[in-house]
């Protein structure tokens, strides 16, 4: 006889070789032909309901590794709920409109703003925008990621304009959109205001000057004259912000020294005199010291001559962080400028047009670009004899999100949403703090900072692409209104019509016969406007256009999941309407990740050339390798990635696919309705294994039901690696291989083999969707589960109370501890040829413990398998030359040549081998196993 084929070898189609990225699209297939996601959705009706309201992505480029990690975080959340219990609809979206779709069409057509044919390009972006909703719909789905991907929410939709409108109508009507003339972030290469949320900071290189203001009337804070000049000593990082310049700002509390240089004075706040003076090389005399309040007596000559009474102004925000104490001020180029120019009632001066270009009122520098004038500026400060020292510094700047080009602050008049009207910003705070919850904690501290000091939102827009702010302009007065019934009247039209019949004569006709009269001077001739509105309250009020009419569900969603730069983005633009509107938040919980970086930490970049396209990942690793990412990784946290994480994260793949393999190798003839063995029979080893899966799921929901999906794989590698690859699979090879087919000793492995398997894979399945999936179509499977066409449609399970046995945790616990010592000493002696495999050994245990003793003699009968050699004796001893550490101080473990002859069916070494006359040479063991496989005797219950 061929023993071999006596041996219960593992048998499973479940590959070694996963072959991810060839796999992986036929298991998409194969979900898209039996219409996996309106089974889920048919299955989850009537359950409660758990909605992760998706923040939408712009239409306008391929996938990159942010969208990723994005997508695969939501996609988790979406099948863990599901998996739970709860109707977790995901409707995916896209932002549609603005500047993002805009700029890259711009680009790819080799065109400005100015160039193109305003009607014909809003076509050209729905095309555009529409071609990118396609491709990276298809990417999502590689990823795995489970949605309404037929039936998604996009903001150029005619419905969903509709909601826009409708919401702009009400915040009109309710008086919180108002137009008003004030400086705010402006592309000059987009042409277009930008909201906060728009720009990003990065280092920028800028000229700074300081420079001398002449002083007209110093005996007005001085009360004499002076016999040589004063001078006010301003410093500026914009030098072409000079050409605005109505005021200089100092604080009314500091105290100010007049500083005597060689045919001049200066005046400097005291405590940075040093500091200012070594930049010129100077040293000077101090003449006299007054406070700020005193200075406002003072007018001053402009820099460049364009007035003669300039004045000086107190406010509270000059710090002696830097500079020289005496602010530079133009109301048209800043925020606080513009504040102080309304307190102190200041002119507002624009030399600059939408291009960044200065216009003739900027005298002898019209037509130069403001940042290439600066050169030219400081030569004219230079020559004018009132440069003090200028050199140039690298500091945080604003930059288009983008075009990249640096921003400037330009006056310009826009529509304003008030973010103190009405109380606004004292109930979004409120609302921050009591009624949504933050992960992680540190969320809710942010966004009140941002709201607590944001100043109106800019919901206007000089672009083409966006919905229309459906504005009036007056041909008689030229003042430009929002009327809510025109604003309504257009939403209805919009709603059949899309937002580009604003542009259509026909409808243009029907919407000025809504409007009686103009609200500053009483005609009724209008024109309508062409800005649009920003693309962010688009999405910001996506709750209102996507929760209610597509998924009959009433606000709020429970969750809104971003990277942080949300704060400042669509986690505050779809909150201001929402409080204002509803006096609630649209959402109940607020999760946030951090951004992508290479492995050192630095943000990706192509010309660093350390980008990571997750479509070359998928392409050759498979998606798998980059959800097993996402799930591995602190999200608090900028989360790195790079070829070498890569490649640990394969490895760590294949121990849990392997891990998965073995189980299923050993249950190609387990018939879970048939075989399995009740707790109570189950060996005790085989209870200890059940009691760490308890142990395990039970960590793992934790980690998901907290969303720590770090910790939930984890859990799961950890429970793979340690619990089962290392010690317990690795145990019971002998028992599974050799035993009785359907012996006692076997069906109680593979009970637990099985149990293993059904729980793992259901704890595993949203973050290893494919392989979850493969694993579920070879498992084995009873009634209930073959009626199931999915893993995806199984429900969460968690351990059972039966398994939870700290008796038996306590009762292997020493063993574990011991288990490493013995490997180690039948190590050495391999390492030293003293013995071939571990079977050729015996091992012998001398305790002169008797608590150990007796501990080590009630597991002998185990203590063989456990080890995988031959035979273990238990000896006690008197004394021990040497324990084994801190579990075992009075244990001595010898390593010695197993008794006996090599059995051929099991390899054991046994003193009963040949001793059948049958099958001499085979152990006793193995002899009755042969003899009976013929009759197949069975397990019952």
């Amino acid at each position: 006889m061929d023993y071999q084929k006596t041996v219960n070898l593992p048998q499973t189609a479940f590959a070694m070789k996963a072959g991810l990225a060839q796999k992986e699209p036929l298991i998409l297939e194969k979900w898209v032909k039996e219409g996996l996601w309106t089974r889920i959705r048919e299955k989850s009706k009537g359950k409660p309901q758990y909605t992760l309201h998706d923040g939408p992505p712009y239409a306008n480029g391929n996938i990159h590794i942010g969208h990723a990690l994005n997508k695969i975080l939501k996609d988790m959340i979406v099948k863990m709920k599901t998996m739970q219990g709860f109707d977790s609809w995901y409707v995916p979206g896209w932002d549609c409109h603005g500047l993002p779709i805009e700029h890259q069409l711009l680009k790819e057509q080799k065109k400005r703003k100015s160039d193109v044919d305003g009607p014909q390009f809003r076509k050209d972006a729905h095309a555009y925008a529409m071609k990118y909703v396609g491709i990276q719909r298809d990417q999502f789905k590689r990823l795995g990621v489970f949605g309404d991907w037929d039936n998604p929410y996009l903001t150029l939709a005619p419905e969903y304009e509709y909601w826009i409108l409708d919401s702009l109508a009400r915040l009109t009507r309710e008086e919180y959109v108002y137009r008003g003339l004030k400086p705010v972030n402006w592309c000059f290469d987009c042409e277009t205001a930008l909201a906060e949320a728009e720009v990003e900071y990065e280092n920028h290189t800028s000229p700074s000057v300081y420079v001398k203001f002449k002083v007209n009337n110093p005996e007005k804070a001085w009360g004499h004259q002076f016999s040589k000049p004063v001078y006010l000593l301003v410093w500026t990082t914009t030098p072409w912000t000079l050409l605005a310049n109505v005021a200089v700002a100092v604080h009314p509390n500091y105290e100010y020294m007049v500083v005597e240089l060689s045919g001049e004075y200066l005046v400097i706040e005291s405590s940075l005199r040093d500091r200012v003076l070594g930049k010129a090389g100077a040293s000077g005399k101090n003449y006299a010291g007054i406070s700020g309040k005193a200075l406002q007596e003072l007018t001053y000559v402009h820099p460049f001559g364009l007035k003669d009474n300039c004045r000086v102004i107190t406010v509270d925000y000059v710090t002696k962080e830097d500079g020289t104490g005496l602010v530079h001020t133009a109301p048209g180029h800043g925020q606080e400028d513009f504040a102080a120019g309304v307190q102190h009632k200041l002119d507002v001066l624009m030399p600059v047009d939408s291009r960044g270009v200065f216009t003739k009122d900027a005298g002898s520098f019209a037509g130069q670009h403001v940042f290439k004038a600066n050169e030219n500026i400081i030569a004219d400060l230079k020559a004018r004899g009132i440069l003090f020292a200028s050199e140039n510094i690298s500091h945080s700047y604003p930059h288009c999100w983008r075009c990249k080009k640096p921003v400037i602050f330009r006056a310009t008049k826009q529509w304003f949403l008030k973010v103190d009207h009405n109380g606004l910003r004292e109930k979004l705070q409120d609302i921050i703090k009591n009624q949504v919850r933050w992960i992680p904690d540190a969320g809710m501290e942010r966004i009140l900072g941002m709201i607590a000091g944001r100043p109106d939102w800019c919901l206007s827009r000089q672009r083409h692409w966006g919905v229309p702010i459906p504005s009036l302009i007056c041909k008689s007065c030229g003042e430009e209104s929002l009327f809510p019934d025109v604003i309504e009247k257009f939403a209805e039209i919009v709603k059949k019509e899309g937002s580009g019949a604003w542009f259509d004569p026909h409808f243009k006709a029907e919407i000025l016969k809504v409007v009686q009269k103009c609200p500053h001077c009483g005609k009724n001739d209008f024109d309508t406007a062409r800005d649009i509105l920003d693309v962010w309250f688009d999405s910001g009020v996506s709750h209102r256009a996507v929760l209610s009419p597509m998924m009959g569900q009433n606000p709020p969603a429970q969750m809104y999941l971003e990277g942080s730069d949300q704060h400042r983005g669509w986690f505050q633009s779809s909150l201001i309407p929402a409080a204002a509107m509803d006096g609630r938040a649209p959402y109940r919980e607020v999760l946030t990740h951090g951004f992508v970086v290479d492995g050192e930490g630095r943000k990706m970049s192509k010309s660093l050339g350390n980008v990571i396209s997750p479509l070359d990942v998928m392409k050759n690793s498979g998606a798998e390798i980059l959800r097993l990412w996402v799930a591995s990784s602190n999200y608090n946290d900028d989360i790195r990635l790079s070829k070498e994480i890569l490649d640990r994260l394969i490895d760590a793949y294949r121990k849990i696919r392997n891990t998965f393999r073995y189980l299923l190798g050993n249950l190609y003839d387990y018939d879970p309705e048939r075989d399995e063995v009740p707790h109570a029979r189950l060996l005790d080893i085989d209870k200890w294994a059940l009691n760490r899966l308890n142990l395990a799921l039970s960590t793992v929901q934790r980690a998901y039901n907290g969303y720590e999906f770090a910790k939930a794989y984890k859990g799961i590698y950890a429970f793979c690696n340690d619990d089962l690859s290392s010690f317990y699979l690795d145990i019971l090879k002998d028992r599974l291989y050799t035993s009785s087919a359907q012996s006692l000793e076997r069906r109680s492995a593979q009970t637990v083999l099985y149990h293993i398997v059904n729980y793992l894979l259901r704890v595993s399945a949203p973050i290893l969707t494919f392989t979850s999936e493969e694993i579920f179509e070879v498992m084995p499977k009873d009634r209930g589960l073959r009626a199931v066409a999915s893993v995806h449609l199984l429900e969460w399970l968690a351990g059972r109370g039966e398994w939870a046995d700290p008796q038996i945790e306590e009762k292997f616990g020493l063993l574990l501890e011991l288990r490493p010592h013995v490997m180690k000493a039948l190590d050495d002696k391999r390492r030293a040829g003293d013995i071939g495999g571990s079977l050729e050994a015996k091992v012998v245990l001398t305790s002169a413990s008797e608590r150990d003793y007796g501990y080590l003699k009630a597991l002998e009968k185990d203590l063989a398998a456990v080890f995988i050699v031959s035979r273990v004796e238990i000896r006690k001893a008197g004394t021990v030359e040497a324990g084994t550490g801190d579990a075992f101080p009075k244990t001595h473990i010898e390593i010695g040549a197993a008794d006996g002859e090599k059995c051929g069916r099991c390899w054991k070494y046994r003193t009963d081998v040949g001793k059948d006359q049958e099958h001499a040479g085979l152990c006793g063991e193995c002899a009755e196993v042969v003899r009976r496989i013929p009759a197949q005797d069975t397990v019952k219950g």
